[in-house]
């Protein structure tokens, strides 16, 4: 299996550009805001949807510049919405850092996410981006309406498979293939690569999030808790598999544990085995596969080349990833 170092080396070049522009659309003239875009720059991520974006590009023509500000767009958008999310979980570390928030609490934690956002728009428009800023607001959007979703049905504990499905598509796909998408319009005009591509995200994005939410049934090195979303009361696909195995004896009284007793570690671990029991993990992992083997499929079927090929493995790294 290739490191996602290995996976960058199609783009490798496409990415350190990216770093600068990214760095460029932050630059501010005040002093405290822009301390704060620093901090945040220094401390990125993966760099996944960048990624998505270039490769996506890379499959169908050249990069161009309307490839970076796709990139930059994205990236602005995703970590406004990152840092808003910080905001509202009440959460003080970001990837092994202290948040925005935790440094310089939740006001001035809003009020950057609201500066990413508008540069983002601005960064589109001074472009003259608007199919890209199109499909990257359609996104933002979903991901809103998915986090409303998930909170109104938590409070009732009461999420399906399906609803669950339509969560994680969008609070974490959308973002994912509007980034494919992104990448594919900034260098082709073709409505059918560019279907393809938001097909690919959307199917990477569901496998890339029930991963994620396998974590916290037992695997270890992932960055938070195992048993956290136990904790926040959060009905992932694990849990609403063996819930739904179960008789309604034993259903009722897991979900009275998560519901008053959730912050207890005793009661992780009795949810827990529950859903090893009721092989909760076993079906989660099924379905991952299963959106895994659909991007792969999508990708069969466009042009065979260096990016395709990273593109493929990049899908493989995201589900089998251990962290």
């Amino acid at each position: 299996m290739s490191s996602l170092k290995e996976l960058q080396r199609p783009i490798k070049a496409e990415l350190q550009e990216f770093e600068k522009h990214f760095a460029a659309s932050m630059k501010t003239s005040v002093p405290l805001l822009d301390r704060i875009t620093h901090y945040i720059v220094k401390r990125k991520g993966k760099q996944v949807r960048p990624m998505l974006v270039f490769l996506s590009a890379k499959v169908f023509g050249d990069i161009r510049m309307e490839t970076h500000v796709a990139a930059s767009l994205i990236e602005l958008l995703h970590t406004m919405t990152l840092v808003h999310d910080d905001v509202v979980d009440d959460a003080y570390m970001r990837r092994g850092f202290f948040s925005i928030n935790a440094i310089w609490k939740n006001k001035i934690a809003v009020l950057v996410g609201d500066f990413l956002l508008a540069r983002g728009l601005l960064l589109a428009l001074k472009h003259e981006q608007y199919d890209m800023l199109q499909i990257i607001s359609k996104a933002v959007e979903e991901m809103s309406e998915g986090e409303l979703l998930q909170l109104e049905k938590s409070r009732k504990l009461d999420i399906t498979e399906e609803v669950y499905y339509e969560i994680i598509r969008q609070k974490t796909a959308s973002m994912l293939a509007a980034s494919c998408a992104a990448g594919a319009a900034s260098v082709t005009r073709d409505k059918d690569h560019i279907q393809a591509m938001t097909d690919f995200g959307m199917a990477a994005g569901m496998a890339y999030q029930i991963k994620d939410d396998l974590f916290d049934y037992g695997y270890a090195n992932v960055g938070k808790p195992t048993g956290n979303d136990i904790k926040e009361k959060k009905l992932t696909l694990p849990l609403i598999y063996a819930l739904d195995q179960s008789d309604k004896g034993q259903a009722k009284h897991i979900l009275s544990l998560l519901k008053k007793k959730a912050e207890k570690r005793s009661t992780r671990i009795e949810i827990m085995q529950f859903v090893k029991d009721y092989k909760g993990i076993e079906y989660a992992a099924e379905k991952m596969l299963s959106y895994r083997n659909e991007a792969h499929n999508i990708l069969s079927q466009l042009p065979a080349n260096e990016s395709r090929k990273a593109l493929s493995e990049l899908i493989d790294f995201m589900t089998t990833r251990k962290s």
